[in-house]
């Protein structure tokens, strides 16, 4: 039978290589491709109608249309440049293509695969670290092969505190963003709190009071740091000389702005603000001479304060001034 039905077939593939002057070999290569992408095509629509039985989520149908599609695409171009060219008859060329196909097909697989191998041999953060990646910021909860988990921090959430979400990052994602490393080896960061006070305020005591404030909060800190700072320095090039707490003096549209920048805890960074502030707000309001500053508008008002000399027409109630 199986003898019956090749004859068949060859006859048929000389008729048609008859009627459109075609040569044999060149018909049946035809042939079998329009044949292996009709099989092909029914297959995938085999498993991606149980696919959508099996599951009704968006997001896994769209995965199985993507990588199936691409995987059968690669497979059949191997089978069809085997049929077609002689230079896919060795073996080892074909299973190199293959595993070439099947990298492109998979592409986003082998690149998180090769983030998790990254993850383990260069440990550019580990579990409990807090980072920001990708737009988001968090800390690490678990790294798995295909990709690691962040409890995410900030967002609509004001300063570092946790919004309850965990993000799922994929591994690949260490190779094409940028990693911020809140924790490694110098386990503190800087922080600024602006203290805006007005131009009439007595700006040299507002600074002493606020130099203060910031040694109290950070006596310890200083030193845990500049032992960190020591450990740190044998991997990084890290230069810092002073990592006492600074208040800097500036002068902004209204006012004068003391900014106090010191060092602290990235998982404490709100806390010490709210400490800062609630003794700042008690020492200010000890004294009649410090104030603090907030956008005001100015209104002139020429029947009461005079001619200033500007130029401006004299009138009645305010004559002109004689001069000696």
């Amino acid at each position: 039978m199986m003898q019956e039905d090749f004859n068949i077939v060859n006859r048929i593939t000389r008729s048609i290589a008859e009627m459109a002057d075609l040569g044999h070999g060149f018909t049946q290569n035809l042939l079998f491709t329009i044949v292996l992408i009709f099989v092909f095509w029914l297959f995938r629509r085999i498993i991606l109608r149980i696919v959508y039985r099996k599951t009704s989520e968006p997001e896994l149908h769209y995965k199985w249309r993507k990588y199936l599609t691409r995987v059968l695409f690669f497979i059949a171009i191997l089978i069809l440049g085997r049929r077609w060219f002689e230079g896919f008859q060795s073996i080892a060329t074909f299973l190199g293509l293959l595993s070439a196909g099947i990298v492109i097909a998979l592409k986003d697989t082998v690149a998180d695969l090769a983030g998790w191998v990254f993850l383990i041999w260069r440990k550019p953060f580990e579990i409990g670290d807090r980072i920001d990646i990708a737009g988001v910021s968090g800390d690490v909860i678990d790294q798995r092969i295909f990709k690691f988990s962040l409890m995410e921090i900030g967002n609509w959430v004001d300063a570092d505190q946790s919004t309850g979400r965990v993000v799922h990052v994929p591994n690949h994602k260490v190779f094409t963003e940028n990693i911020a490393n809140y924790t490694a080896d110098f386990q503190f960061i800087w922080n600024e709190l602006p203290v805006r006070i007005s131009l009439e305020s007595n700006w040299k005591k507002a600074k002493k009071l606020l130099q203060d404030i910031a040694d109290r909060h950070s006596a310890n800190i200083s030193d845990q740091a500049k032992q960190q700072l020591r450990r740190a320095a044998r991997s990084y090039l890290i230069t810092y000389r002073i990592l006492t707490p600074t208040v800097y003096t500036d002068v902004k549209d209204f006012g004068i702005v003391l900014t106090i920048r010191y060092l602290t805890n990235p998982r404490t960074r709100r806390g010490t603000e709210q400490q800062i502030w609630e003794e700042v707000l008690t020492e200010f309001a000890q004294y009649d001479d410090i104030s603090f500053a907030y956008p005001t508008i100015r209104y002139y008002d020429r029947g009461r304060e005079g001619n200033t000399g500007w130029g401006l027409p004299d009138d009645e109630e305010n004559p002109p001034r004689k001069t000696p």
